[in-house]
């Protein structure tokens, strides 16, 4: 049996290939349906210098996921929540602050963001949270064991509005059990959106996942109000919020 931060994989023989990492015989890189698009990567000067001041500390490099070093991502054993595209760091550094007892790690692939996290975090002066450039289907499948986190969250994610990009959606059947196998019994899965349609499409590939009981719920009280969540409400945008608990 694994103990403390064992259960975040070992031997990385059985990993498959990250994202972006998937290439023909003859060297050609295949395309992959991904629920994100690679954004720009420039950094501001301030961001620049939050990179080089801070990233070693709490930015955990991509190779790390092909390692069994995970356990070397936290200076402690903790409960570990995981925040799923955390953008510039504002939930993620006050569920930090929220629960100092637990480790939290955000996956954010777009580096502006994560830069600009470096200097929430730097700010508000927490130490339990680290932040990964990965792809985080793929890393909750071969990351972490069944019943290993505490609670996920996923706060607006991109609702791929038209009807031939549906298949990006993050939330869908087959990630919706990932997620709720990866939980542990009474854990919680956490999520917002302001899209109405991608709000009940959620509610009904979550009603349907037999490992979660839940639905729509309050606001949050430790979420936030973004500057994007802002601007949603502004042109009329009702905020849908979500809770999902692990039954078994």
């Amino acid at each position: 049996m694994r103990s403390g931060w064992d259960w975040v994989l070992g031997s990385n023989s059985s990993r498959p290939a990250r994202p972006h990492h998937h290439f023909t015989e003859d060297g050609r890189r295949v395309r992959e349906v991904l629920s994100y698009s690679r954004r720009g990567s420039r950094l501001t000067e301030k961001q620049a210098q939050a990179w080089v001041a801070s990233a070693d500390r709490w930015v955990i490099p991509e190779e790390s996921a092909d390692t069994s070093q995970v356990e070397d991502w936290f200076d402690r054993t903790a409960p570990l929540i995981v925040e799923i595209g955390s953008g510039i760091g504002e939930a993620a550094v006050a569920t930090a602050l929220a629960y100092p007892d637990h480790n939290v790690l955000a996956f954010e692939v777009w580096r502006p963001g994560v830069a600009e996290t470096l200097i929430r975090i730097e700010q508000a002066e927490v130490t339990n949270l680290r932040l990964i450039e990965l792809d985080a289907v793929w890393s909750l499948r071969h990351l972490f064991d069944e019943g290993s986190l505490a609670q996920v969250h996923t706060w607006f994610p991109d609702p791929w509005h038209k009807a031939r990009h549906h298949k990006r959606r993050l939330v869908g059947p087959d990630f919706a059990h990932t997620v709720a196998s990866r939980l542990a019994p009474g854990g919680v899965w956490r999520l917002a959106t302001d899209w109405a349609q991608y709000a009940e499409h959620m509610l009904e590939v979550l009603d349907a996942e037999p490992l979660l009981a839940g639905g729509a719920c309050e606001r949050w009280g430790t979420r936030p109000l973004t500057k994007f969540e802002r601007k949603g409400i502004n042109v009329g945008r009702e905020i849908c919020d979500l809770a999902y608990v692990r039954t078994s």
